[in-house]
């Protein structure tokens, strides 16, 4: 069976950009843009990992976190933050409000394949502590493109 990658963000082509990459290293990309989709699609799919954007417009991705992370059916999904905010305030916000790791905007393709590589691969995920990494690449356009 597939493993299913859920991607909060709410700019769409980061979005389509990171579905992109899940979908090419083999995995089901389910791309939302609010804190509310995530909230009702960690629910009824219960995806294998969740890459959360910060800054969502309504419920932000701290709020979306705490609500999967208090129900008992969705707490024990590993839910990566992705933002561009890389203060340390954030990253603290984020770690505890569940988030297992914090990933700074833009990221790399090999940070994000080796991210979903750590927490898919069942052998791996019980051991991993909270982490944080700033991966940053610098282009025209702040993302970076997957050819």
């Amino acid at each position: 069976m597939t493993k299913k990658i859920l991607i909060v963000e709410d700019n769409h082509d980061c979005c389509e950009l990171l579905a992109f990459l899940v979908r090419r290293l083999g995995y089901e990309a389910i791309p939302v843009h609010t804190g509310e989709e995530a909230i009702v699609r960690a629910t009824t799919i219960h995806p294998d990992l969740i890459f959360m954007d910060l800054g969502l417009p309504g419920i932000d991705g701290i709020e979306a976190t705490a609500t999967i992370k208090q129900n008992p059916d969705t707490a024990g999904i590993p839910i990566v933050a992705l933002s561009a905010r890389s203060d340390e305030t954030w990253k603290e916000k984020a770690l505890d409000a569940g988030m297992t790791m914090y990933l700074s905007k833009p990221a790399p393709p090999a940070a994000i394949k080796e991210t979903i590589e750590k927490f898919i691969n069942e052998d791996s995920a019980a051991s991993l502590d909270r982490c944080s990494a700033t991966m940053p690449i610098n282009t025209p356009q702040g993302i970076v493109a997957v050819i």
